[in-house]
């Protein structure tokens, strides 16, 4: 009688869950930024991976989608590639979200360059990210 011995099968799956464990907190991307409170019901997420720019408190930009998102980017190239993405999905029959992280000692004017970048880029419909406030007990 055969029997299948499953021991290395468990080693390699605890393996597997390490390896999941550790790279998990690292795929978290964009720059930290303290956002605005607001009461709103979150997005829908949808299959494609939506478009941020993030605004940090120094009025400088950032993209989830750069080659580097952890490093800033300058408004021609935020444009340029941001119109590109939207041409690309556009050929491909698709949507593509597009949202503003602002942070809440930005300089409402950074935000709002933000937004008419992204108008210059083809963008049509614009979110504003906000974090949901703390409930108080």
């Amino acid at each position: 009688m055969a029997e299948i011995n499953v021991v290395p099968y468990i080693d390699v799956m605890l393996v597997l869950l390490i390896i999941f464990m550790i790279t998990a907190p690292l795929l978290s991307q964009g720059v930290q930024v303290s956002l605005p409170q607001a009461q709103s019901k979150p997005i829908a997420s949808k299959d494609n991976l939506p478009i941020i720019v993030t605004v940090d408190a120094a009025g400088a930009y950032y993209l989830n989608i750069a080659v580097n998102p952890q490093s800033p980017i300058l408004a021609g190239d935020l444009v340029t590639r941001i119109a590109a993405e939207i041409a690309i999905a556009k050929q491909n029959n698709q949507d593509r979200m597009v949202l503003v992280r602002g942070d809440q000692a930005a300089n409402y004017g950074n935000v709002v360059q933000a937004m008419v970048l992204l108008q210059k880029a083809g963008v049509v419909q614009v979110g504003l990210m906000t974090q949901t406030p703390a409930q108080e007990s």
